[in-house]
């Protein structure tokens, strides 16, 4: 009898552990879900951290320095404390860190496909829905100290892009695309005219071209040791674009992932054959593709808009030095399309999400701080910095950034003319531009894409033969590196759909308590009997 009792209370206690986890959150135990209070108090003091990115830029640290110091004008009880980082990939780890020892930074300069991470952690990050819509302190809320941005004036592209599920998690800040900067003056020296629109098979065939030597070894193009007609910096968005403009598969919503199938092998033997020639290379084999463009040893370098200030051979920076630049005319063009008819090009670019506190007055103070990067003020000035443009119409129409748009090419610092053509790319196109589903798992699905291509081209080089086999262990590899078989369709891979609603919560506590109650009047019965058990004994 004592065992009976021993497994019912043991397995009302599992019970009810299981009722507080359905009911409180989707995964681990974590804080409770943000509500937006009804006043935010301005009688107390707030300290927030903003983790941001700024390519060891001074111009882009001095504009954080600057919003931060306007936005404490706005707000005297909030102080912001900036920690910055040179890459995306750092700040992601270190948030991964701190979501384990519950540290995280207020507001976090990042990408959907992280945060999409981040959630995995229950009310980690902060949904912003009902903070965007709130009549007081939303977007072009009547209590927001500032000239706030009103929600129909983002661009809807850009928002969508930050919406994971059924949520929207972070604030677009700024966005890009990739832009192939071409070396026009080779491209003709070759006999070749440069289409408004390039094809692969022209940058292909352009690419092979200039691979002829002179009787010296020399290439005739450049007359140098070194060229490399086609260089791409980011292998991950060639894949994916590859993918996108020949209608093949990548990923779903879901996590289910298409990408391991013939029609990438045959994109990737395309990529091989190029890489065996050596007409072709990528950042991670032969280094920075601006360096060697402005050095006369590539013709097309691929690279985002918002690197434009280091293409060209009077971009105004540079990592080489003054004696190894080549003056050449530089055109700037959308990347290489398989059907100039539909063209289609990456939509890229940081948001700002918030990440959730004990104490709900602080993340509205992080919410407030995060409207005020998409100012005008702070997204004119950064869109200034580089090849990226402003997240809002109003920003766009400002005066102030037209005048900076008519300027171009009348100086070779702010208004260096390859800057602002690629500013120019993405504005006039943004109709083409798409973005890859994001899930738990998609970033590193991401990677994956460009290991393809990496792994490729480098094993080429080593005299090996890019056929089936080797794809089909390449799939295998690639898989197992990135641990993708532990997405696809399985819960890891799902993509996280934000905390569980109230409807919902409300169902799996009542189930539990339900059971709860079933088994503790179980257990009164069987106490019941013990006692009468008892009682027998004693009279006895």
């Amino acid at each position: 009898m004592r065992a009976e009792i021993k497994r019912a209370v043991i397995l009302i206690a599992v019970l009810l552990t299981m009722m507080f986890s359905l009911a409180g959150c989707h995964g681990s135990a974590a804080r409770e879900e943000f509500g937006v209070p009804d006043e935010f108090d301005t009688s107390r003091s707030f300290e927030i951290t903003f983790w941001a990115k700024n390519d060891t830029n001074k111009r882009q640290t001095e504009i954080y320095q600057n919003a931060a110091a306007q936005f404490e004008k706005a707000y005297p009880n909030i102080h912001v404390n900036i920690r910055l980082y040179t890459n995306y990939g750092d700040i992601y780890n270190d948030v991964i860190t701190n979501i384990a020892t519950g540290t995280t930074p207020n507001v976090c300069i990042t990408y959907p496909d992280h945060v999409a991470t981040y959630l995995t952690g229950s009310n980690t990050v902060v949904p912003l829905d009902s903070l965007i819509e709130d009549k007081r302190y939303g977007l072009g809320g009547s209590k927001v100290a500032f000239d706030s941005v009103g929600r129909d004036e983002i661009v809807p592209q850009f928002l969508n892009e930050c919406t994971i599920g059924r949520n929207i998690y972070a604030l677009p800040y700024m966005r890009s695309t990739e832009a192939c900067y071409v070396n026009k003056t080779y491209v003709e020296k070759l006999g070749y005219e440069l289409p408004d629109i390039l094809t692969w098979d022209f940058v292909w065939e352009v690419s092979e071209a200039a691979m002829e030597k002179d009787a010296d070894g020399k290439f005739i193009v450049n007359g140098q040791n070194v060229m490399i007609p086609f260089i791409y910096k980011s292998t991950d968005n060639m894949m994916i674009q590859m993918l996108r403009q020949k209608g093949y598969g990548y990923s779903e919503e879901s996590g289910n992932i298409l990408m391991f199938n013939d029609d990438t092998a045959e994109l990737i033997k395309t990529i091989a054959e190029h890489g065996k020639t050596r007409s072709f290379s990528t950042f991670k084999i032969s280094s920075y593709p601006g360096n060697f463009l402005n050095a006369g040893q590539c013709i097309f370098a691929i690279d985002s808009t918002a690197g434009a200030t280091w293409m060209g051979s009077k971009a105004p920076l540079m990592d080489i030095s003054a004696d190894k630049v080549v003056d050449f005319e530089t055109e700037v063009k959308m990347i290489p399309q398989f059907d100039t008819q539909d063209p289609k090009m990456i939509s890229q670019g940081p948001s700002v999400c918030i990440f959730n506190k004990d104490d709900p007055q602080e993340v509205l103070a992080s919410w407030l701080f995060a409207q005020y990067l998409i100012t005008d003020d702070v997204q004119i000035a950064y869109a200034e910095t580089e090849g990226y443009v402003p997240v809002t119409t109003k920003a766009r129409n400002n005066p102030q950034y037209q005048d900076y748009l008519a300027k171009e090419g009348t100086d070779d610092n702010e208004h260096y003319e390859i800057k602002i053509k690629a500013s120019r790319l993405l504005l006039d196109n943004i109709q083409y531009t798409f973005v890859t589903p994001v899930f738990n798992g998609s970033a590193s699905l991401r990677d994956a894409a460009g290991e393809l291509i990496e792994s490729s081209v480098k094993s080429v080089r080593r005299k090996q033969t890019v056929d089936d086999e080797f794809i089909s262990k390449l799939y295998k590899d690639v898989i197992s590196l990135y641990r993708l078989d532990q997405i696809g369709g399985s819960e890891e891979g799902r993509k996280d759909l934000g905390p569980l609603p109230a409807e919902a919560k409300l169902l799996l506590g009542s189930l539990a308590a339900v059971w709860g109650c079933i088994l503790i009047i179980n257990l009164c019965k069987l106490l019941k009997k013990y006692r009468q058990s008892s009682d027998k004994v004693i009279q006895k």
